[in-house]
């Protein structure tokens, strides 16, 4: 779910919090892989397809148009591959949601994530640490029936009483927990090594790569999109996609189409575990406590917020979490799981979500404008649907729809037809 800071590629490694020197060096050395050669990249004067965005979305949709032989593709990105919102997400891997496009999206990606060598031929960094849903007790039935209709979309998920939970994760409490939803095979990722992977293999199948490149405006004359300004020069093309999260509405805007998109300012603590603290535990999503956690490799603890303030601005947002968040934050997470009193605060992590009114992601045409495309706000929750999303993009604008997932009630125009999404067992906080 949420960000955490970007640093260049030394620091990126220790970040991880892995103890496993051959794993880090081997992200390390993929993240390297990406930025060799870019200095004599040149910017081409067309494409067949030009996607603005190197994050996870970006990335995915590259691979998935190259894996289908699409044309020149373009990706282009103002700073560098997973330096955005990817390379500061959370990268919680779970399939609970209340709304079932979002379950299959989720389901996908798993698959994807547990296949992560056969799919982009790298080995991932996808941890299977278990994943908890815990919702108001007022809830209780609308999580009986979620969790009802993931087990017929065919998750791995089940209702878990109070002594199982407690036995499952000792050191939580658990006394006014009824029931909660348990996923045995979710956990969690890492944002950058994603973006770096899909990009990578993206780029042996063809697809242009340029970083440190400015998208400017769109090319937009007689109700099509005919291209991309950049700070380096034009780039003719017929189709455009913009997976471009929080920088996303001001382009939209420039033509014209207004994305109801805001940015929401979001704060995360990353804790040394306690002594006597159970390492790598459960992934967990808390309504009652309005936080979500999980571990950091197996001797830290990462815990962030729902909320957060609006509006940011995402190209200058303060870099250090404040002390009244960082108290707030481990006070309420201190009521679930006690032993966080005497925890040890290594550093905090701050970044910027791209909110939509529904929290759901806007995907696909924009309408009026021909061959120009949106995939972003994703308000906070991308980076597990991540491989899914570029898939179904890659069908949309191949196909003309999604054809593994239904997504045309994603559509960017559903705001003004006046039909957001709303799921039919939501919970309040969804």
């Amino acid at each position: 779910m949420l960000p955490a800071t970007t640093p260049p590629i030394k620091s990126y490694v220790i970040a991880r919090g892995d103890t496993n020197e051959n794993r880090a060096s081997s992200v390390a050395l993929r993240v390297l892989r990406v930025h060799c050669g870019e200095e004599m990249t040149t910017t081409p004067k067309s494409a067949d397809i030009v996607i603005l965005g190197a994050g996870v979305m970006g990335a995915s949709i590259a691979f998935h148009l190259a894996k289908r032989k699409a044309g020149n593709i373009v990706v282009i990105d103002k700073d560098h591959v997973g330096r955005g919102g990817s390379g500061r997400s959370s990268a919680l891997v779970r399939m609970h949601y209340s709304y079932p496009p979002e379950v299959q999206l989720a389901l996908i990606s798993l698959h994807m994530f547990e296949n992560w060598q056969e799919v982009v031929g790298e080995p991932g960094d996808f941890r299977k640490t278990g994943f908890v849903r815990i919702v108001h007790p007022t809830e209780t039935e609308r999580l009986k029936l979620n969790v009802a209709m993931q087990q017929k979309l065919g998750v791995n998920v089940s209702l878990i009483k109070r002594d199982d939970l407690r036995k499952l994760e000792p050191d939580w409490n658990v006394d006014e927990v009824e029931l909660a939803a348990y996923e045995p095979d979710s956990g969690y990722g890492d944002g950058a090594g994603v973006a770096n992977d899909f990009l990578n293999c993206a780029r042996d199948l063809g697809v242009l790569y340029l970083p440190r490149t400015h998208a400017a405006a769109f090319k937009v004359h007689a109700g099509r999109v005919h291209g991309v300004i950049t700070g380096q020069g034009a780039i003719a093309a017929p189709i455009v996609v913009a997976a471009t999260g929080p920088w996303t509405r001001p382009l939209f805007q420039a033509v014209g189409y207004d994305l109801p998109i805001e940015t929401e300012f979001h704060q995360v603590a990353i804790l040394k575990n306690a002594p006597g603290m159970k390492g790598g535990g459960c992934a967990c999503i808390d309504s009652v406590t309005a936080t979500y956690f999980r571990s950091d490799a197996h001797d830290k603890f990462l815990l962030g917020d729902f909320y957060g303030q609006r509006p940011v601005d995402p190209d200058n947002f303060p870099q250090r979490v404040s002390d009244e968040v960082l108290e707030d934050l481990i006070e309420r997470a201190h009521r679930r799981i006690p032993k966080l009193e005497s925890a040890e605060v290594m550093r905090g992590v701050t970044g910027v979500y791209d909110m939509t009114p529904d929290s759901r992601p806007l995907l696909g045409a924009i309408p009026g404008i021909e061959g120009l495309h949106v995939c972003a706000g994703f308000s906070g929750m991308g980076f597990k649907i991540s491989p899914a999303i570029g898939l179904v993009m890659s069908e949309l604008l191949l196909d003309g729809k999604g054809k593994s997932v239904d997504v045309s009630a994603f559509r960017p125009g559903r705001f003004a037809e006046g039909l957001p999404i709303k799921a039919e067992y939501e919970y309040k906080d969804d």
